[in-house]
């Protein structure tokens, strides 16, 4: 398997064919990871987040916004906006003060509030499957699952169910990216409850490449699992987030993330005491 420093790798699914292009394009990354072995007790929950833009508006909304910040903040655009590191100040986020903070908090939380998408999200509830003895289960591959499915309604409710989508992921490892691969094509290949091959076609891109796609849904994801922990909790990036949910019933109903596994609980997830998050980088 050959990588390429600014390359992506394209993984053509077993519905390719001549069709073309959808008109829609998905970028997708995620909070938390995927062990189940030793659970992180202040976030044992893991929560991809598909964020599916129109590629029209993608071109004509996210990327001259988020080119614009990274100049006026920065005085550059190769610097990569990742939630970890605006949340921790590392790196070119270490601001000068508090109120060079807040410009560049309020000015991304408006740049996503007015960039036009739709959110698919799963949150993996990882200590709920070991107590269902599904330990041996990989929650990414039941997310993935869940999220493919629903991006299929979705490209059936826009009329582009034949047409290729292509979906940008992160690479992470070899390892994993393997196993990402093999069980995407499972998926496409009919092993879906929809029972039917997904027009679904898996790129692995590099971080280098500087996707603001894939930026756009790192800073969307830990906000989405925040919501299921502590649902009482302030979540002003979640506001913002609330009504771009895709349901099934309508396109842009406020809906929410999917919750697996789907069973009730008896309290919410709160686990520790935390600062209320202030955006969407300021969160716990």
């Amino acid at each position: 398997m050959i990588r390429f420093l600014l390359m992506a790798r394209v993984l053509k699914t077993p519905a390719d064919g001549d069709h073309e292009f959808s008109d829609f394009i998905v970028y997708v990354d995620e909070s938390g990871d995927h062990g189940l072995v030793s659970l992180d007790p202040d976030y044992p929950v893991f929560v991809p987040a598909f964020c599916v833009f129109d590629k029209l508006r993608y071109c004509g909304q996210a990327l001259p916004a988020l080119h614009k910040i990274k100049f006026s903040h920065f005085g550059h655009d190769v610097v990569i906006l990742h939630e970890h590191d605006i949340r921790k100040e590392k790196g070119p986020f270490k601001f000068k003060n508090r109120d060079s903070k807040r410009a560049f908090l309020h000015e991304l939380t408006d740049i996503i509030t007015a960039t036009d998408f739709n959110l698919i999200s799963c949150v993996i509830d990882k200590s709920a499957l070991n107590e269902e003895g599904r330990s041996n289960n990989n929650p990414y591959h039941i997310a993935l699952s869940a999220c493919l499915e629903s991006l299929m309604d979705f490209m059936q409710q826009v009329g582009q169910a034949t047409r290729h989508t292509h979906i940008v992921v992160e690479c992470r490892g070899r390892k994993e990216d393997d196993e990402l691969e093999l069980e995407f094509r499972r998926i496409c290949a009919g092993a879906n409850s929809l029972n039917r091959p997904l027009p679904f076609e898996l790129i692995f891109a590099d971080k280098k490449v500087n996707s603001p796609g894939l930026q756009l849904a790192d800073l969307v994801a830990r906000p989405i699992g925040l919501s299921v922990l502590r649902p009482q909790q302030d979540n002003r990036a979640f506001n913002v987030l609330r009504t771009k949910f895709f349901s099934a019933e309508s396109r842009r109903a406020p809906a929410g993330p999917i919750l697996l596994p789907a069973k009730k609980r008896k309290a919410p997830m709160n686990l520790i005491e935390a600062t209320t998050p202030t955006g969407f980088s300021q969160s716990t």
